[in-house]
């Protein structure tokens, strides 16, 4: 899904996944559901999605989350016109409409959560530079140990808590050797107020490196916060712990600090550049929100009864073209059989959702708030808060709160106001709107798209590149998806 170009291979994948997942469980899904709501119950919430909505000790979470879409949506239409008119000019109008809802297959994620799979073909200024700092990383031979060394210089150097010795002894930082282990990279608190831990299978490349500095706010929060006594030691909400992670990966991921820890030659300062970069971002940060959203508005329906079981595909799929622009490239039906939310883990594996919809909101509102306080002089997305003891103490004051305190406690302490806001996102990809507004109006791309909940089955006087994968491919290839999904699914929980 991320590296191919061929639409009938991706088409092939998409709906493969697809067809060895969902259904198999949907009838235990539907029942699921109804135990899930019977626990509520005993906590004196109607159903399960109001269980989970109480943990942010707020009546109307749903009203709030609308409102910060509302703030984000006008950019998110601009992006998905961008990306919708280049994909149209690489596979052709027949497959992508120049004014409908995004084939889901054709924007590098399986589950279409995520577009910086698909950058080298909507980049802005392909002859420009892009950020990949991996070639540098190998050439002065750093290794795991030394990339987490890196990413601790960071917090110390902000004033923050060092890791104890403890956390190098324990941790597992690379894939050990004779033992199979799940890689998915994840922190652990032991609730004893000093053990520590990171897992993840680490790779020497950028990506890696920005993962691990995540992790590692995570392990720094549970530093600032292990005097609370243990029914205290979590985010201030859900939306915290996540947003806490990659607050500091927007810090790292800016040039001037990887030119100033030596990861990047060149400082290339430049407008071409800075779009391409924030191009980059928007297409993971942007493109998410979303898919981030929608998740939980889905669950939400199906927990109130809302949603029943015969309309379960179909209400996802109304869900993902209204809010999200997407749509299936074939026919996806209840009547079928097809279960589409269960090709998500977090469905299936009952995992709240909202929380990282929230979390892409804090963390900016927490950037902006910490690079004031280090007397940034840049543009937001251009802020590096690193070497800043002030910004630290900033942080660490509301990460020392845990949950102690109700969540606008906790905002306002690093952010002056107790209300979410989401214009932080809005002045950090500023430049890039501005260049999308004029681009698409240049270009004739049309903002928004027709929500008939259609799919984009290619006209069939056209060359067809959904023509099926043959019988001895399918024979082959089967048993593998299926092994896949057993994998996938291990990775994740």
């Amino acid at each position: 899904m991320a590296k191919s170009r061929d639409y009938k291979e991706l088409l092939w994948a998409w709906e493969s996944w697809r067809n060895v997942t969902g259904p198999y469980m949907k009838d235990m899904y539907a029942d699921f559901v109804e135990l899930a709501n019977k626990a509520a119950e005993v906590n004196d919430q109607p159903d399960m999605g109001a269980y989970w909505r109480s943990w942010y000790e707020m009546d109307n979470l749903e009203s709030e989350t609308q409102r910060l879409w509302n703030q984000l949506k006008p950019f998110y239409q601009e992006l998905h016109a961008y990306v919708r008119g280049k994909l149209s000019e690489v596979y052709g109008e027949d497959y992508v409409s120049p004014t409908g809802p995004i084939p889901a297959h054709l924007l590098g994620n399986m589950w279409a959560q995520s577009w910086n799979n698909i950058l080298d073909l909507v980049v802005p200024y392909p002859n420009k530079t892009t950020i990949d700092i991996t070639p540098e990383l190998e050439k002065q031979n750093y290794d795991a140990l030394r990339m987490f060394n890196l990413s601790e210089e960071f917090f110390t150097s902000l004033g923050l808590v060092e890791s104890p010795q403890s956390f190098w002894d324990d941790s597992m930082l690379v894939r050990p050797e004779g033992r199979e282990v799940v890689c998915h990279a994840s922190a652990w608190d032991f609730y004893n107020a000093k053990d520590i831990r990171i897992k993840m299978c680490t790779s020497v490349n950028m990506a890696d490196l920005i993962t691990i500095h995540h992790e590692m706010g995570h392990t720094q929060y549970y530093l600032q916060y292990k005097h609370l006594p243990v029914v205290y030691r979590r985010g201030a909400n859900p939306g915290f712990h996540e947003a806490v992670g990659d607050l500091l990966a927007l810090s790292v991921s800016t040039p001037e600090h990887l030119h100033e820890i030596g990861l990047l030659p060149e400082l290339v300062d430049d407008d071409e550049t800075d779009i391409n970069f924030l191009m980059s971002m928007a297409l993971d940060k942007i493109a998410f929100l979303p898919f981030g959203l929608l998740m939980d508005m889905w669950r939400w329906d199906v927990f109130a009864g809302n949603t029943v079981k015969d309309k379960y595909t179909e209400k996802w799929w109304k869900l993902r073209t209204e809010i999200q622009g997407v749509v299936p490239p074939v026919p996806r039906s209840d009547a079928e059989g097809h279960f589409d939310p269960g090709a998500k883990y977090h469905i299936p594996g009952n995992t709240p959702y909202i929380r990282y919809f929230v979390s892409h909101v804090l963390q900016f509102q927490f950037h902006r708030a910490l690079c004031q306080e280090a007397g940034n002089t840049r543009s937001l997305h251009r802020c590096d808060i690193y070497r800043s003891t002030d910004a630290g103490t900033k942080l660490g004051n509301m990460l020392k709160l845990g949950s102690s305190q109700e969540w606008p406690d906790a905002l306002e302490q690093i952010a002056g106001t107790r209300v979410m806001d989401a214009s932080a996102i809005v002045e950090y990809f500023q430049p890039l709107m501005t260049w999308l507004e004029e681009k698409n109006k240049e270009a004739g791309y049309v903002v928004g798209w027709d929500n008939d909940g259609r799919t984009t089955e290619p006209n069939p006087t056209q060359p067809n590149p959904t023509e099926p994968i043959s019988g001895v491919e399918r024979t082959v290839m089967a048993p593998l998806i299926i092994l896949l999904s057993f994998v996938y699914v291990a990775i994740m929980m």
